[in-house]
């Protein structure tokens, strides 16, 4: 029973807003390689346009989606819906890496205001070409209790935080406490 739909209509946009957790698939350029699936939670997925969205990205893991949207920038997004009406969304598009000074994440700068912080390495963007929705009906239904700050205390604890200009960090690679710097992405 799924639908298909060409851009990112009021009713689908607030299916997106609602969730607390979204899904990023990816593939390298090499056809024997693995296809990566993430689990997105600490920032939520933002709709920046009819055909446009994007999501701020943290330092802690082996950077796959950035590595693989270099060499093939297909990319699919899913959410769920876990709490209320059953539903499940996906975002099918190009993806790209932007840099935290580049002008595209500047100008929607607004969109990310909440959840910008010193340790937000990169931002992701995706040029919507198709939107799914389907049932859902055999996901489960779970209650939401609370974000991790797993994450921030890890980056509190290892990496030296960034300087902040007008709300948005400032680009540049991470530096660890013991004063060496992180592996570029």
């Amino acid at each position: 029973m799924a639908d298909w739909y060409d851009h990112i209509d009021d009713a689908r946009r607030a299916l997106i807003e609602r969730q607390h957790i979204f899904f990023v698939a990816t593939a390298g350029a090499d056809p024997d390689g693995l296809v990566n699936l993430s689990p997105k939670g600490r920032t939520l997925l933002r709709v920046l346009g009819p055909n446009l969205v994007g999501y701020l990205d943290y330092p802690g893991s082996g950077n796959e989606t950035a590595k693989h949207l270099a060499g093939n920038d297909r990319i699919t997004l899913m959410v769920c819906s876990f709490d209320g009406p059953t539903g499940v969304l996906r975002l099918y598009g190009r993806g790209r890496r932007v840099d935290l000074d580049a002008p595209e994440l500047l100008q929607h700068r607004h969109a990310f205001s909440a959840d910008f912080h010193p340790y937000v390495r990169q931002a992701f963007f995706i040029d919507v070409d198709a939107v799914q929705t389907s049932c859902g009906y055999a996901v489960p239904r779970m209650e939401f209790v609370s974000d991790r700050d797993t994450l921030d205390r890890w980056c509190e604890n290892k990496l030296e935080p960034r300087a902040m200009t007008d709300g948005v960090p400032q680009p540049g690679r991470f530096v660890r406490k013991d004063g060496s710097e992180m592996a570029p992405r």
